[in-house]
């Protein structure tokens, strides 16, 4: 049985072995950042998109999908964001053998591909508001230490992009958008804390941006998705405009909403343990596993009772799965806890000869449940075991913060730090290098820790504009 490295002291590499213990992805495609989506992996993708598309068309937001190639001509048309994304670009200079007229990008983001076909589609302001969203591949010529699902070339990207009537209708759509991803990451059972960037830190093209980070390892977070309000700065120069009810002509106001693959990084690097992956329910490959426990004496009724399981519980609605391999079941039990499946029952001679099964969940809480309430008792235990963990993960995040109110203490904390912070450009970068870090910026509403607000920013000493900003190094 292996031994994963420590979670808290080396996140980094007790993560990759999360990730390649549980046969979640297979990075050996020869373009590296590439990875292959296992069978396992994506089935725990289909059930983050699920979820996804569950909560963004509960807001009206409806589904497209955009080609992956944009002009050069209209990616250049937004200078602000060509400028954020040219290093990390990848070009397509050739069709066959025959050089393009106009070079194509291989999509980032999809601004550029977008809103060129906004502007043919909005036109009267009874075509708004506009809420559309696509679950597509985007690429990005990452240069740094590539690692699976959180930092990638090619992205499985969840993007909604919106136009709006006015900066009050878009200033809505963001809180909605705020609001759809809290029941998404209830559904994933991650705390997280919504943090608006910095000016200097914000999204190319955006008139504010708010990241959706959770703390991970030591003193460090995950941008695990992001709102952008763009007010008129795409629509102006794609020309999306439209006729308002007194007869004029007015730019749309846009927002975006963007997530990644970097959600199941997230849940694994929140819930996982030093046994492997942990997975809540509504995200796990399978939510239960059946184990028949045979012997030379035990004849064929374990098997049949795990059958009978599978097959009542496949009717009700889970994703069950049955391992009949021919193997001992200790190895199945470690097996099914290194890739972590929330619920595991065995059925051996004692168990079937009883009408029970024996229940494990990944937290270790055993349980026997009745064949003649089976429906009702599993379902019992795998909402106690998404309610246990969601509080371990929200002692967790609550322990992950520390208040710091001097620059040495700021320096010197292994946790992401809250702080005073008065808003100015040379105190934020200040922070920054007194952590070797990031200023994540001021959290949407309450901080992580309930403290009275200090009178003065933590750098320079001043009194107007001091707010509680939060700081780290991002992973």
């Amino acid at each position: 049985m292996a031994t994963l490295p420590d979670k808290r002291t080396d996140f980094i590499e007790w993560y990759l072995a999360v990730v390649e213990t549980a046969e979640l992805s297979d990075k050996r495609y020869p373009v590296k950042g590439m990875n292959i989506w296992t069978p396992y992996g994506f089935r725990a993708r289909r059930n983050l998109d699920r979820i996804l598309i569950r909560e963004i068309e509960a807001t009206g937001s409806e589904a497209v999908e955009f080609p992956a190639l944009i002009p050069q001509t209209e990616f250049a048309k937004e200078k602000e964001h060509i400028q954020g994304f040219d290093a990390q670009v990848y070009w397509v200079t050739k069709g066959g053998s025959t050089d393009l007229d106009v070079p194509l990008v291989l999509r980032p983001t999809s601004e550029t591909a977008m809103y060129p076909v906004f502007a043919v589609w909005v036109r009267s302001h009874r075509d708004l508001p506009m809420n559309l969203y696509q679950i597509v591949n985007t690429f990005r010529y990452e240069t740094k230490t590539t690692r699976p699902f959180i930092r990638v070339r090619e992205i499985h990207f969840f993007e909604e992009h919106t136009c709006q009537v006015d900066e009050d209708a878009a200033t809505a759509r963001v809180r909605s958008n705020l609001d759809a991803f809290g029941r998404m990451a209830a559904a994933f059972g991650l705390p997280y804390v919504a943090v608006r960037r910095p000016e200097w830190d914000k999204f190319a093209g955006a008139y504010y941006s708010i990241a959706l980070d959770i703390p991970v390892g030591a003193a460090r977070t995950l941008q695990i998705g992001s709102v952008h309000h763009y007010r008129e700065n795409f629509s102006r120069p794609y020309e999306i405009r439209y006729e308002a009810a007194d007869g004029g002509s007015r730019y749309a106001h846009q927002t975006t909403f963007g997530l990644s693959e970097r959600l199941l990084g997230a849940v694994l690097a929140v819930h996982g343990d030093a046994k492997g992956a942990v997975f809540p329910r509504e995200v796990a490959p399978y939510e239960v596993v059946v184990v028949p426990i045979l012997s030379a004496t035990s004849g064929d009724a374990p098997m049949r009772a795990a059958t009978e399981i599978v097959e009542r519980l496949t009717r009700q609605g889970l994703r069950v799965h049955l391992d009949d391999r021919d193997d001992r079941p200790g190895a199945k039990y470690y097996y099914w806890e290194t890739r972590g499946v929330p619920l595991r029952l065995d059925v051996g001679a004692r168990e079937s000869s009883a009408r029970t099964a024996s229940a494990t969940d990944r937290l270790g809480t055993r349980r026997t449940v009745s064949l003649d309430a089976l429906e009702t008792e599993v379902e019992g235990a795998l909402t106690a075991f998404d309610q246990a963990l969601l509080a371990k993960a929200r002692h967790e995040f609550a322990a992950s913060f520390e208040l710091a109110s001097t620059l040495d203490q700021l320096k010197e904390s292994q946790h992401v730090r809250q702080l005073a912070w008065c808003g100015s450009e040379a105190c934020g970068h200040a922070i920054e290098h007194a952590i070797d870090g990031s200023l994540l910026g001021v959290p949407e509403g309450p901080p992580p820790l309930d403290a009275p607000l200090p009178a003065e920013c933590i750098v320079c000493g001043q009194r107007p504009g001091v707010r509680w900003a939060l700081a780290a190094r991002p992973l």
